[in-house]
């Protein structure tokens, strides 16, 4: 789709990614995972003329939220996150803002359609936002990793189905722009990542089980 934008950014000491994603034309977006400096999105949101929508949040790890409570003082936006993940972790960032999202739910940002995929495993209410064929994946997946299981509120089975039978079943062409900077690529196809990531290449469940989970001594 020629008008749609999306800006990758690297911010803070944990190598993660926040984007912009929206309508070139109108030049109105959302920002994904807004953490650790808002003065820099916003500048950078002002030097491109863009205007921020709204906020949609991965899941709820502190390096990829804490940037919202600030944000919120400088925007009046919804913020948009799954219902599983809000009841889990209880963000006090202002009833008035928080939309509880359900999964499938669609947001307009200009001409733009951009999806909410519940895809838990990383936390309950872990998300990825599909647009066209990008996926903005958060810490579900990695370029040739994904997201660990034994956090509070990871669960490993529920990875292993979120991968294999929802993103694995996305189209090959589909591009994935991870959560953080832990590769070469700062993005790959899924088609290439079914050939280079080992989470994508166990034949069952307890095969994954026994890669994912650290090893108990």
């Amino acid at each position: 789709m020629k008008n749609l934008l999306i800006k990758q950014m690297e911010v803070g000491p944990m190598e993660n990614f926040v984007y912009f994603i929206g309508d070139n034309e109108t030049r109105e977006v959302v920002v994904i995972d807004p953490a650790w400096d808002v003065p820099h999105l916003i500048d950078e949101a002002t030097k491109n003329n863009l205007t921020i929508k709204g906020a949609l949040v991965t899941h709820g790890h502190f390096d990829h939220t804490n940037g919202v409570e600030d944000l919120l003082k400088h925007l009046d936006i919804p913020v948009y996150i799954n219902k599983h993940e809000a009841d889990f972790f209880k963000f006090n960032w202002g009833n008035e803002n928080v939309r509880k999202a359900e999964s499938g739910e669609k947001i307009k940002v200009g001409d733009i359609e951009i999806e909410l995929v519940h895809t838990p495993g990383h936390t309950p209410g872990s998300q990825c936002f599909l647009v066209n064929n990008n996926l903005v994946a958060g810490d579900t997946l990695f370029i040739n990793g994904c997201g660990r299981c034994d956090l509070p509120g990871g669960n490993v089975e529920q990875m292993f189905e979120t991968i294999y039978n929802k993103l694995m079943k996305m189209n090959d062409d589909t591009i994935i722009f991870p959560g953080h900077n832990y590769a070469e690529k700062k993005s790959d196809t899924l088609k290439s990542q079914k050939l280079t990531n080992p989470y994508m290449q166990y034949e069952n469940l307890m095969e994954f089980v026994g890669k994912r989970l650290p090893k108990i001594r």
